[in-house]
């Protein structure tokens, strides 16, 4: 039954877009807690302004869940979003990998937690900041 909610999930996020968000209320639970790096969104009511922001600013942007594995109520997911934006990066398409959390109360997820780098997602994206950020990455990694 654990691999029948992951793999609802899943089919899901594949079919994501800003004509489908009321497919979020198959997934997720009325008082879901969703967090990320830059947001943390309480309700279901809310987390679908938070999508339909997302993908009112992105001309693309789509999910390749790679593996996951799960515990008793939780699942964990492997993935990289592909998206892009019409002022980020030339609008050439940007690959960001990062994992998730999912706590699941019987088929729905009450907390979805999105763990990944926000310098590859968006500041090394920026004209003029960018290449700053990737400077100082690369003279942090050098000995």
């Amino acid at each position: 039954m654990r691999e029948q909610k992951i793999e609802n999930f899943v089919n899901i996020y594949q079919q994501l877009s800003k004509d489908s968000l009321h497919l979020l209320d198959d997934i997720y639970h009325p008082s879901i807690c969703f967090s990320d790096p830059l947001h943390t969104v309480n309700g279901l009511d809310d987390l679908h302004s938070y999508f339909a922001d997302l993908y009112s600013n992105v001309t693309e942007c789509r999910f390749d869940i790679s593996s996951f594995h799960s515990v008793d109520d939780n699942a964990f997911l492997y993935w990289t979003m592909y998206y892009r934006h019409p002022k980020l990066a030339s609008h050439k398409e940007i690959a960001v990998q990062g994992h998730s959390h999912l706590v699941f109360d019987g088929n729905k997820i009450k907390l979805h937690r999105d763990y990944f780098d926000v310098g590859e997602l968006l500041y090394q994206q920026i004209p003029f900041i960018g290449p700053v950020i990737k400077l100082i990455n690369k003279r942090a990694t050098q000995s």
